[in-house]
């Protein structure tokens, strides 16, 4: 029986992207082999450790996550196009995955990212992969854009935020898709876990030291009369995320969907992770069956 190649497009999300650790764990323990990963933001960088081989190192850093780890990665400079500069984190993602060329990589890889001038859908196939999933993960209003080739380079959910068409040009013959955006517009309806507490956020300066925690603690401060900063970013990227999802799935659908449930994972909840790589987990086990049955048929 010849395997068909298949690919898996992970999906952007920010926080709620932990869960594809979560479905990479259970197509390793099913012993079934991806040969081709592609990504947008979060998927972007999930899917680089698992082309590296070092998925379990980043599953162990986020399971180890806490919100004051969270917020010792946001280096705030609210200049250059975005409230953070981003270079705590790529250092941080440089010491978990490691530098490569992309082209080199055993596993077929491929991040997507948006040109910020034209609204084009760029795809990172070639060159650094560290650069690639900066670039992928640039959310707009957030981080800062990624200058590669002479283009500013933004996150690439803005355009294709399951990239099934990236693994399909990548040769893959049988595609599975993560979706972390299902209902992700309705979640104002329900109420939202907090994602700092009380004694945080009164010491953000301390924790940020001067001017950023006090422009942090501004951002994150509630407000019932209208919405705060990031409850006006969060819900726009979930609303133009969920709908754009809807629409490229429809014209270009995978052969298999897993929609994890994460409608209760804030888009800045990194400290959530064991609950959403289980989501993941349990997402992946209940279409495993239905990945079997195709994979039996081809």
């Amino acid at each position: 029986m010849t395997v068909p190649r298949i690919g898996i497009a992970l999906g952007s999300g920010a926080a709620r992207g932990w869960a594809h650790i979560g479905v990479l764990n259970v197509l390793a323990e099913a012993g079934i082999e991806t040969h081709v990963v592609c990504g947008s933001s979060i998927g972007a960088v999930v899917g680089a450790a698992h082309a590296t081989g070092r998925l379990g190192e980043l599953e162990a850093y986020a399971r180890a996550l806490t919100w004051r780890g969270v917020l010792g990665q946001l280096d705030l400079r609210p200049a250059g196009g975005g409230l953070i500069a981003g270079e705590r984190l790529a250092r941080t993602l440089g010491e978990l995955i490691g530098h490569h060329a992309i082209d080199t990589l055993a596993t077929a890889y491929g991040a997507v990212a948006t040109e910020l001038g034209s609204g084009r859908e760029v795809w990172l196939r070639s060159g650094d992969l560290a650069t690639a999933i900066r670039a992928s993960a640039a959310l707009p209003g957030l981080m800062a854009p990624v200058s590669v080739d002479g283009q500013w380079l933004l996150d690439g959910g803005l355009v294709n935020p399951v990239p099934v068409s990236l693994c399909r040009a990548l040769g893959a013959e049988l595609v599975l898709a993560v979706n972390l955006n299902g209902g992700i517009a309705a979640r104002h309806r329900q109420p939202p876990a907090p994602p700092i507490s009380d004694s945080d956020r009164r010491n953000l300066g301390t924790l940020l030291r001067g001017g950023a925690g006090s422009l942090l603690a501004q951002l994150l401060r509630e407000n019932h009369r209208q919405p705060s900063y990031f409850d006006v970013l969060v819900g726009s990227v979930n609303i133009m995320q969920d709908q754009i999802t809807r629409t490229r799935l429809a014209g270009d659908p995978p052969d298999i969907l897993v929609q994890p449930r994460l409608t209760h994972v804030g888009i800045m909840e990194f400290n959530r992770a064991p609950e959403t790589i289980a989501a993941g987990e349990a997402a992946m086990r209940a279409v495993l069956p239905a990945l079997r049955d195709l994979l039996a048929e081809t």
